[in-house]
């Protein structure tokens, strides 16, 4: 099945529920980024955060998280809309760790020292920017410690990505539940006990489990209202022109010196390892867009 998120609300409005799965997006991140099964596991968690962060934005509202730690992937980053587009990168792609306890150690790639960062661009003056302390580095608790710190809202969120023998991601998903102001306390209490008794996401998505019956799983018996179905793919925003606007901010001088080592340039995007050439030609127009003389005063 394609890669998709569902979206619901419990009838009295107090409990908000998202679940994804994005087995095609994370593959498509693993093939770009060329990461390393641990590294693999961190950047696809982190990219199906930011899809279900993004199945809470509306109209052309974005939001990127990023990860700074203190392990070897130093830091990763995602980046959505409401429109189900999401890319993500990692500063470093091979983490280089043996597995701990059986399990692939995101939290020893990640690192035990570092922040959790949330900016959000909601179409107002200035984006909204949050960040927490990492209390795990797992990416699934430490999103729930920012949601609980910075917003206010009690959460539990799910991550998941399993690989095959090869290395491929074979599934990858997970889910986000907010408990929502005046949310009974008894309803948060059933809930643990439903997620305890719950297989990891990826279990549940090899089963064939589609994302719309892993919360009808969680909120057996609670009346609830879908909010509809958003269908998930990696897309990048980067273009020439972008680009060309970042060899600008080099400023004359690194221009300059370009020209006269290279004679040309190539600049690979982060997110989807596009690279755009740039020949002598291209560089001494941006070169000589900033040597335009400054308007006169008379």
């Amino acid at each position: 099945m394609a890669d998709h998120l569902v979206r619901l609300i419990t009838r009295d409005g107090t409990l908000r529920a998202v679940a994804a799965e994005t087995t095609l997006l994370v593959e498509e991140c693993r093939h770009r980024q060329q990461t390393d099964p641990t590294a693999t596991v961190a950047l696809g968690r982190i990219a199906t955060a930011a899809a279900l962060m993004g199945g809470l934005l509306k109209g052309e509202q974005r939001l990127a998280l990023i990860v700074e730690g203190s392990g070897p992937l130093k830091r990763l980053q995602a980046e959505t809309d409401a429109h189900g587009r999401v890319r993500a990168t990692l500063k470093v792609p091979v983490a280089d760790l043996p597995p701990r306890d059986g399990r692939f150690d995101v939290a020893g790639a990640v690192g035990h020292a570092g922040f959790l960062h949330v900016i959000k661009d909601l179409g107002l003056k200035e984006p909204y920017r949050g960040m927490v302390q990492l209390a795990t580095s797992e990416i699934g608790d430490d999103l729930a410690t920012y949601f609980a710190t910075s917003e206010q809202i009690p959460s539990s969120v799910a991550l998941g990505v399993a690989l095959d023998h090869d290395m491929r991601v074979t599934a990858a998903g997970g889910f986000l539940l907010q408990l929502l102001p005046g949310g009974d306390p008894a309803l948060v209490e059933q809930l643990e006990g439903r997620l305890a008794h719950l297989p990891p996401p990826t279990t549940l998505l090899r089963q064939g489990v589609a994302p719309t019956a892993i919360l009808e799983r969680l909120l057996d018996g609670i009346p609830t209202t879908p909010l509809g179905q958003i269908p998930l793919e990696f897309a990048c925003s980067c273009s020439r022109a972008q680009v060309s606007g970042v060899l600008r901010l080099l400023g004359a001088a690194e221009l300059d010196e370009i020209l006269a080592e290279q004679g040309e340039a190539t600049v690979t995007c982060d997110f989807c390892k596009e690279p755009y050439r740039f020949e002598r030609e291209e560089l001494e127009a941006i070169r000589a867009g900033l040597s335009s003389p400054a308007p006169s005063g008379e």
